[in-house]
Protein backbone atom coordinates (compact mmCIF):
# COMPACT_ATOMS: atom_id res chain seq x y z
CA UNK A 1 0.00 0.00 0.00
CA UNK A 2 1.55 3.75 -1.04
CA UNK A 3 0.09 6.70 -0.13
CA UNK A 4 0.38 10.01 -2.46
CA UNK A 5 -0.98 13.27 -1.50
CA UNK A 6 -2.39 15.83 -4.71
CA UNK A 7 -1.51 18.96 -3.71
CA UNK A 8 1.24 22.21 -4.13
CA UNK A 9 0.38 23.16 -0.86
CA UNK A 10 4.14 22.77 0.65
CA UNK A 11 2.95 22.72 4.21
CA UNK A 12 0.17 19.87 3.46
CA UNK A 13 3.18 18.14 2.03
CA UNK A 14 4.98 18.69 4.86
CA UNK A 15 2.50 17.84 7.30
CA UNK A 16 2.03 14.51 5.69
CA UNK A 17 5.72 13.61 5.18
CA UNK A 18 6.42 14.51 9.32
CA UNK A 19 3.77 11.93 9.75
CA UNK A 20 5.94 8.94 8.13
CA UNK A 21 3.57 7.82 5.63
CA UNK A 22 4.09 9.72 3.00
CA UNK A 23 5.66 7.54 -0.15
CA UNK A 24 4.95 10.63 -3.00
CA UNK A 25 3.51 13.38 -4.10
CA UNK A 26 1.79 13.88 -7.49
CA UNK A 27 0.49 17.30 -8.12
CA UNK A 28 -0.05 19.36 -11.27
CA UNK A 29 -0.03 22.80 -13.10
CA UNK A 30 -3.85 23.06 -11.93
CA UNK A 31 -3.30 22.77 -8.16
CA UNK A 32 0.15 24.77 -8.20
CA UNK A 33 -2.15 27.97 -9.51
CA UNK A 34 -4.55 27.38 -6.57
CA UNK A 35 -1.26 28.24 -4.58
CA UNK A 36 -0.40 31.04 -6.74
CA UNK A 37 2.51 29.42 -8.69
CA UNK A 38 2.12 30.36 -12.03
CA UNK A 39 4.40 30.15 -14.83
CA UNK A 40 6.87 27.58 -16.55
CA UNK A 41 9.94 28.19 -14.66
CA UNK A 42 8.00 28.56 -11.17
CA UNK A 43 6.31 25.75 -11.31
CA UNK A 44 9.50 23.49 -12.36
CA UNK A 45 11.12 25.55 -9.50
CA UNK A 46 8.44 24.47 -6.86
CA UNK A 47 8.58 20.90 -8.23
CA UNK A 48 12.10 20.67 -6.83
CA UNK A 49 11.43 22.03 -3.48
CA UNK A 50 8.36 18.85 -3.25
CA UNK A 51 11.10 16.74 -4.32
CA UNK A 52 13.75 18.55 -1.26
CA UNK A 53 11.10 17.95 1.12
CA UNK A 54 9.75 14.05 0.38
CA UNK A 55 13.05 12.73 -1.43
CA UNK A 56 10.34 10.60 -2.61
CA UNK A 57 8.57 10.42 -6.00
CA UNK A 58 6.81 13.51 -7.26
CA UNK A 59 5.23 13.71 -10.67
CA UNK A 60 4.63 16.56 -12.86
CA UNK A 61 2.58 16.63 -15.30
CA UNK A 62 2.82 17.27 -19.35
CA UNK A 63 0.43 20.03 -20.71
CA UNK A 64 0.96 19.15 -24.30
CA UNK A 65 -1.12 16.64 -25.98
CA UNK A 66 0.77 15.95 -29.42
CA UNK A 67 3.53 13.20 -28.68
CA UNK A 68 6.59 15.53 -30.23
CA UNK A 69 5.55 17.76 -27.17
CA UNK A 70 5.07 14.90 -24.28
CA UNK A 71 8.31 13.59 -25.16
CA UNK A 72 9.87 17.52 -25.16
CA UNK A 73 8.09 18.47 -21.92
CA UNK A 74 8.71 15.14 -20.14
CA UNK A 75 12.06 15.32 -20.77
CA UNK A 76 12.23 18.41 -19.31
CA UNK A 77 10.85 17.81 -16.08
CA UNK A 78 12.87 14.36 -15.55
CA UNK A 79 15.73 16.39 -15.76
CA UNK A 80 14.84 18.20 -12.96
CA UNK A 81 15.33 15.63 -10.11
CA UNK A 82 16.00 12.32 -10.10
CA UNK A 83 12.70 11.79 -8.28
CA UNK A 84 10.68 13.51 -10.68
CA UNK A 85 7.83 10.98 -12.09
CA UNK A 86 6.57 12.18 -15.64
CA UNK A 87 2.70 11.83 -16.07
CA UNK A 88 1.56 11.86 -19.60
CA UNK A 89 -2.08 11.22 -20.49
CA UNK A 90 -4.09 8.05 -21.70
CA UNK A 91 -4.25 9.29 -25.37
CA UNK A 92 -3.39 7.75 -28.02
CA UNK A 93 0.06 9.71 -28.19
CA UNK A 94 0.42 9.60 -24.64
CA UNK A 95 0.28 5.87 -24.79
CA UNK A 96 3.49 6.30 -27.58
CA UNK A 97 5.13 8.37 -25.29
CA UNK A 98 5.46 5.95 -22.48
CA UNK A 99 6.48 3.29 -24.89
CA UNK A 100 9.22 5.84 -26.15
CA UNK A 101 9.93 6.65 -21.88
CA UNK A 102 9.97 2.89 -21.01
CA UNK A 103 12.43 2.00 -24.26
CA UNK A 104 14.73 3.97 -23.29
CA UNK A 105 15.13 2.25 -20.13
CA UNK A 106 15.06 5.29 -17.66
CA UNK A 107 14.98 4.50 -13.89
CA UNK A 108 12.72 7.09 -13.41
CA UNK A 109 8.40 5.95 -13.35
CA UNK A 110 6.42 7.58 -15.90
CA UNK A 111 2.68 7.50 -14.78
CA UNK A 112 -0.42 7.09 -17.57
CA UNK A 113 -3.40 8.67 -16.27
CA UNK A 114 -6.50 6.25 -16.87
CA UNK A 115 -10.60 6.81 -17.71
CA UNK A 116 -12.22 4.19 -18.53
CA UNK A 117 -11.92 4.99 -22.78
CA UNK A 118 -8.19 4.94 -22.12
CA UNK A 119 -8.35 1.13 -21.34
CA UNK A 120 -6.54 0.00 -24.41
CA UNK A 121 -3.06 1.40 -22.92
CA UNK A 122 -3.01 -1.29 -20.58
CA UNK A 123 -0.28 -2.98 -22.94
CA UNK A 124 1.55 0.40 -22.11
CA UNK A 125 5.14 -0.68 -19.61
CA UNK A 126 4.68 2.49 -17.02
CA UNK A 127 4.87 1.55 -14.03
CA UNK A 128 2.15 3.52 -12.03
CA UNK A 129 -1.37 4.60 -13.15
CA UNK A 130 -4.15 6.81 -11.70
CA UNK A 131 -7.76 4.94 -11.46
CA UNK A 132 -9.94 7.94 -10.94
CA UNK A 133 -13.00 7.48 -8.63
CA UNK A 134 -14.34 11.69 -8.28
CA UNK A 135 -14.27 12.15 -12.22
CA UNK A 136 -16.62 9.09 -13.53
CA UNK A 137 -18.78 10.05 -9.67
CA UNK A 138 -19.13 13.28 -11.57
CA UNK A 139 -20.93 11.92 -14.84
CA UNK A 140 -23.43 9.32 -12.51
CA UNK A 141 -20.78 6.15 -13.30
CA UNK A 142 -19.01 4.49 -10.81
CA UNK A 143 -15.94 5.72 -9.56
CA UNK A 144 -14.70 3.14 -7.71
CA UNK A 145 -16.19 0.57 -9.21
CA UNK A 146 -14.03 1.72 -12.37
CA UNK A 147 -11.03 1.34 -9.67
CA UNK A 148 -11.68 -2.47 -9.58
CA UNK A 149 -12.40 -2.84 -13.04
CA UNK A 150 -8.77 -2.32 -13.89
CA UNK A 151 -7.17 -4.02 -10.70
CA UNK A 152 -8.75 -7.02 -11.61
CA UNK A 153 -8.28 -6.51 -15.63
CA UNK A 154 -4.14 -5.95 -14.46
CA UNK A 155 -4.39 -9.43 -12.45
CA UNK A 156 -6.03 -11.30 -14.68
CA UNK A 157 -3.30 -10.61 -17.64
CA UNK A 158 -0.36 -10.40 -14.75
CA UNK A 159 0.56 -6.82 -15.73
CA UNK A 160 3.01 -5.90 -13.57
CA UNK A 161 1.82 -2.46 -12.36
CA UNK A 162 0.45 -0.74 -9.58
CA UNK A 163 -2.62 0.93 -9.30
CA UNK A 164 -3.15 4.30 -7.44
CA UNK A 165 -7.09 5.52 -6.97
CA UNK A 166 -7.26 9.39 -7.31
CA UNK A 167 -9.23 12.26 -7.00
CA UNK A 168 -10.85 10.58 -4.24
CA UNK A 169 -13.50 12.54 -2.65
CA UNK A 170 -14.20 10.89 0.81
CA UNK A 171 -12.25 8.56 2.86
CA UNK A 172 -14.96 6.14 2.63
CA UNK A 173 -13.50 5.64 -0.94
CA UNK A 174 -10.07 5.04 0.26
CA UNK A 175 -11.19 1.92 2.32
CA UNK A 176 -13.45 1.14 -0.40
CA UNK A 177 -10.58 1.45 -3.15
CA UNK A 178 -8.04 -0.60 -0.91
CA UNK A 179 -10.84 -3.21 -0.72
CA UNK A 180 -10.89 -3.34 -4.28
CA UNK A 181 -6.85 -4.02 -4.46
CA UNK A 182 -5.67 -0.97 -5.31
CA UNK A 183 -1.72 -0.47 -4.26
CA UNK A 184 -2.06 3.31 -3.12
CA UNK A 185 -4.32 5.98 -3.38
CA UNK A 186 -4.25 10.00 -3.50
CA UNK A 187 -5.74 12.69 -1.18
CA UNK A 188 -5.09 15.14 1.03
CA UNK A 189 -8.45 15.57 3.02
CA UNK A 190 -8.94 11.92 2.78
CA UNK A 191 -5.99 10.82 4.88
CA UNK A 192 -6.86 13.36 7.84
CA UNK A 193 -10.15 11.48 8.11
CA UNK A 194 -8.19 7.93 8.62
CA UNK A 195 -7.03 9.25 11.72
CA UNK A 196 -10.14 10.93 12.87
CA UNK A 197 -12.52 8.18 14.75
CA UNK A 198 -14.78 9.45 17.10
CA UNK A 199 -14.25 6.75 19.48
CA UNK A 200 -10.28 7.00 19.54
CA UNK A 201 -10.25 11.04 19.87
CA UNK A 202 -12.53 10.46 23.04
CA UNK A 203 -10.19 7.60 24.27
CA UNK A 204 -7.68 9.81 23.94
CA UNK A 205 -8.72 12.71 26.07
CA UNK A 206 -9.66 10.65 28.86
CA UNK A 207 -6.12 9.07 28.93
CA UNK A 208 -5.09 12.28 28.85
CA UNK A 209 -7.07 13.76 31.37
CA UNK A 210 -6.37 10.98 33.72
CA UNK A 211 -2.52 11.25 32.89
CA UNK A 212 -2.73 14.72 33.66
CA UNK A 213 -3.89 13.81 37.29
Amino acid sequence: MKFFIDTANLEQIQEAYDLGVLDGVTTNPSLMAKEGIKGTENQREHYIKICKIVNADVSAEVIATDYEGMIREGEELAALNPHIVVKVPCIADGIKAIKYFTEKESDQLYIGIFRRTGIAGCKSRSDLRFAFCRTPDDICEDGVGLVGDIVRMYRTYDYKTQVLAASIRNTKHIIECVEMGADGYLSVECYQGLLNHPLTDSGLKKFLEDYKR
